[in-house]
């Protein structure tokens, strides 16, 4: 069981102070944040991908996971989500190939569609079309990490000729990809289709829909033959706010709950835990009611809480991290390994899926090229041969 943290890496002004940090100081608390997470012992940092304010999360979040590759040394660095929609596939494979590479396999992702609707036309695209465009960029983003040379047409972009990524995967092997959704049964079948994981981020719903999608991926995924229902891979996303005693979380959070740009100015901050997953209280009672996730989605891979939405603090997120780290995962962990039964497998890691294909290889494409083209020599010399003198110049 991989348990780690998410951010959405919003600019939002604390209640308590009226204090609205840079954008500077919310990159700065990010790595911060991150840096703090391996130090207590968590397995996984993912950062959302966002393009408008009020959010200083990465438009190109493998920009931040290659410093954090540099400043940590064990923990998996992901996404939350990578938008597969009004992302070119063809840079989706270069960018995430390259920090596979810097982070000596420590990457894997998640694939979103995203839910700003002005985005898609920043890009170019249609927000009526999210999707198709999901479907058919990954089906060409699986191919690019798989095939060294690709010949592809679809509807959202220029055709593809001979084209071959790069660099290629670490060791032959492609970055893990979950697939992120919060209603999307479509998203949940394309997982299921490719057998890849399936990480339903719950803050919002209740139990009874994430029971839901998260059975229809397992049926799906053992539908398509990759194993039995209770060997695909479920990740699940919550929030947490911990206090050695609820009465303290409680009075503490409200304040945030309340002005939170996401959660407030509808139902209260009791009917809202009531109702979804969102956790405040005390260190027991977060592990219970995560534990209690087992009972509506099955053994699943990998837990993931947001830490630093809704104006927290820095000081306040890393207390948190503490608390989470020292009280909630240790125990979280000994139960988790005590009732997964062992048919059920682990959260994927680059080690293990190297393991799977057999062992590492040099996946690197060597071939001779010109810096022009991108023509072999002997491609380059027969075109030279049969084109008017002068028609280059």
């Amino acid at each position: 069981m991989q348990f780690g943290i998410f951010t959405v890496g919003d600019v939002t002004t604390d209640p308590t102070t009226g204090h609205t940090p840079t954008e500077q100081e919310r990159i700065k608390a990010t790595v911060a944040i991150a840096q703090k997470a391996e130090e207590v012992g968590l397995d996984v940092f993912a950062t959302g991908e966002h393009h408008n304010p009020p959010f200083a999360a990465p438009g190109n979040p493998p920009v931040l996971l290659a410093h954090l590759a540099a400043v940590t040394k064990r923990l998996i660095l992901s996404t939350s989500t990578t938008l597969i929609t009004t992302n070119d596939p063809v840079r989706l494979a270069e960018d995430y190939a390259y920090l596979q590479h810097l982070a000596d396999g420590r990457v894997d992702l998640m694939m979103g569609r995203g839910n700003t609707g002005p985005v898609y036309p920043w890009f170019g695209k249609d927000i009526r079309e999210g999707i198709p465009l999901a479907i058919e960029n990954y089906a060409l983003l699986h191919r690019l990490w798989r095939e060294d040379n690709v010949d592809w047409q679809g509807r959202f972009r220029t055709p593809l000729q001979g084209f071959t990524s790069t660099p290629r995967p670490l060791d032959g092997v492609p970055p893990f990809v979950w697939h992120g959704s919060i209603r999307s049964p479509e998203i949940a079948e394309q997982a299921a289709y490719y057998g890849d994981g399936f990480f339903s981020n719950h803050i919002f719903w209740p139990a009874s829909h994430t029971r839901q999608m998260v059975a229809l991926y397992r049926r799906r995924f053992e539908h398509y033959g990759h194993g039995s229902a209770d060997q695909a891979i479920v990740g699940l996303g919550g929030q947490a706010f911990i206090r050695p005693n609820s009465q303290d979380a409680i009075r503490e959070f409200r304040p945030y709950f309340d002005k939170a740009p996401v959660y407030g100015h509808g139902p209260s901050l009791e009917e809202f835990m009531r109702q979804t997953p969102l956790l405040v209280g005390s260190p027991q009672q977060v592990i219970e009611a995560t534990l209690g996730y087992r009972e509506y989605v099955g053994d699943y891979q990998r837990q993931l809480w947001l830490m630093d939405h809704a104006g927290l603090p820095l000081k306040t997120v890393l207390e948190q991290l503490d608390i989470l780290g020292s009280e909630v995962v240790p125990v979280l962990r000994k139960e988790f390994a005590a009732l997964k039964p062992a048919r059920v497998p682990d959260a994927p890691t680059h080690q293990s899926l190297v393991a799977a294909a057999g062992g590492s290889r040099d996946a690197t494409v060597y071939t001779d090229a010109d810096d022009v083209t991108g023509a072999s020599p002997e491609e380059s010399r027969a075109a030279r041969a049969t084109t008017p003198e002068g028609s280059l110049r």
